[in-house]
């Protein structure tokens, strides 16, 4: 497998990863294709391990009505052939709130609530390809209110 290759197979990872977040289809076992067993997860809400970084990511979401990640400019640092690589990319986050969260922000509040940032990931090479093994979430900037009981 070239460098290439694994590119190629991050950056689908990446896109795959957030079309999945978006859908919002979380059957059980839904990060297997996603995730190793012991990955972490660092996010301005906190930092979680293992299956309680699966459940504080459905809870997160859980928040919005909808949501829709767009990600760009993915840069992969693997070797080729190596089982450890890095990546980074933007991401531009726009979360679409709840009725009840907007009754209680009240009338006129903008229903959207956009993050532009960057995410960070350490990945491993498994017998399914490649999986996150820690991911860094890293806001730049925020637009509009966090969703209820959540600073920006």
């Amino acid at each position: 497998m070239t460098a290439q290759d694994d590119h190629a197979e991050i950056t689908l990872l990446v896109d795959r990863f957030f079309r999945a977040l978006d859908e919002r289809t979380f059957a059980s076992g839904w990060t297997d294709d996603f995730l190793t067993e012991d990955s972490g997860m660092e996010t301005p809400l906190g930092t979680f391990h293992g299956a309680v970084a699966v459940r504080a990511t459905e809870e997160a979401l859980g928040r919005y009505d909808r949501t829709q990640h767009l990600v760009s400019g993915v840069v992969v640092d693997a070797a080729a052939g190596a089982d450890r690589a890095g990546a980074s990319w933007n991401a531009l986050m726009t979360h679409v709130h709840d009725d009840a969260t907007l009754r209680e922000y009240g009338a006129g509040t903008d229903p959207l609530f956009t993050v532009g940032g960057r995410f960070d990931a350490e990945l491993r090479r498994t017998s399914g390809g490649w999986r996150f093994s820690h991911v860094t979430v890293r806001p730049i900037w925020t637009r509009g209110r966090p969703p209820l009981g959540v600073g920006a």
